[in-house]
């Protein structure tokens, strides 16, 4: 018991010691005073937005003790390990893409370490609610399923989702809430005085976000990413999006609808990290407001161009597979 106290007393001094080095802090400012966002960031992770069934047993923090064990038994790191059991110089036999794989292990990178805030290995970018989980309302549940059954037909490029047809990120990459996936992890942050420009490598999504002021497009008018507006709080840069482009909306990170808003906190905590808050609220999509945060990292890696368009013989595929089984009569 002696020794559990102890033990107890350190973790605790540990987790003061990384708030207080937090808050005391100070990150490089640009020639107006403003805490510097520049430079190549990535959010790669083992954590996800939304906490695992399998770690529900922990909570939010895996425990140190269990830490190694959890993270060398993560599905990710296991794949990275064994290649999905392929044996180079053999031609693949179909095995990975019946488990539901269109790749590889050699073409993800969905990061090989849980995400630490705080002192902490998170399960999940949700700290609130308690189980991590983004609290759906019934009508929130009915909006995504109606959308998902209007976007999932192969009669034009149309009826396939954003992301297959290259105009905005899978996975909600893009934000608001830029939330990390299988792979193209990695966003350039670009700041003046008046705008923060957030290049993202997936699918080449940019955000530009005007600083200082209110939201300045008519209602009618919904981009791609929302009508986002910053404003500093101390050292804290504070993105408050509305009015989602009605085909992003449903299938965002975070759900919103006219009357929804999402509110991102960005702020410089070390040399090599920011921390990014988030907040979500709307009373069709869900029955509370829901929210967490997600830790940057700066990397010297500089974001591939995706090159989506050029590429994208998935698309092509379908579409063209789909006219031949009209004409067979199959469809």
């Amino acid at each position: 018991m002696r020794i559990f106290a102890r033990i107890s007393v350190i973790a605790l001094a540990l987790s003061s010691v990384a708030t207080m080095a937090q808050d005391t802090y100070e990150p490089p400012r640009t020639s107006s005073g403003h805490p510097d966002f520049h430079g190549y960031w990535t959010n790669a992770s083992l954590t996800t937005l939304q906490r695992a069934a399998n770690y529900e047993e922990f909570g939010l923090v895996i425990p140190d003790e269990q830490l190694a064990a959890v993270t060398a038994n993560n599905h990710q790191n296991v794949r990275q390990a064994t290649d999905d059991n392929q044996v180079q110089g053999q031609l693949p036999d179909g095995s990975d893409l019946a488990r539901g794989r269109g790749y590889n292990a050699f073409w993800v990178d969905p990061g090989s370490r849980f995400g630490v805030i705080d002192g902490q290995a998170r399960t999940s970018w949700i700290t609130y609610p308690e189980n991590g989980r983004i609290p759906f309302s019934e009508q929130g549940n009915q909006l995504r399923r109606d959308f998902r059954a209007q976007f999932s037909g192969n009669h034009g490029p149309e009826g396939r989702s954003l992301g297959e047809r290259c105009i905005i990120g899978f996975g909600g990459t893009g934000g608001p809430l830029m939330n990390n996936v299988l792979y193209n992890n990695l966003y350039q942050i670009v700041q003046t005085d008046d705008y923060l420009t957030i290049l993202v490598e997936m699918v080449h999504d940019v955000r530009i976000i005007p600083i200082g002021g209110e939201h300045r497009r008519p209602e009618a008018h919904a981009p791609w990413f929302g009508d986002s507006v910053a404003n500093w709080d101390g050292d804290t840069l504070v993105v408050e999006t509305i009015n989602l482009h009605p085909l992003q909306a449903p299938q965002n990170a975070a759900p919103i609808t006219e009357q929804g808003r999402i509110v991102e906190r960005l702020t410089r905590i070390a040399d090599d990290q920011i921390l990014f808050e988030f907040s979500v609220t709307d009373p069709v999509y869900y029955m509370q407001e829901w929210g967490g945060e997600i830790v940057f990292n700066a990397t010297d890696t500089m974001p591939y161009e995706y090159a989506c368009h050029e590429g994208n013989y998935g698309l092509e595929g379908i579409l063209a597979g789909a006219r031949r089984l009209e004409l067979l009569g199959e469809d």
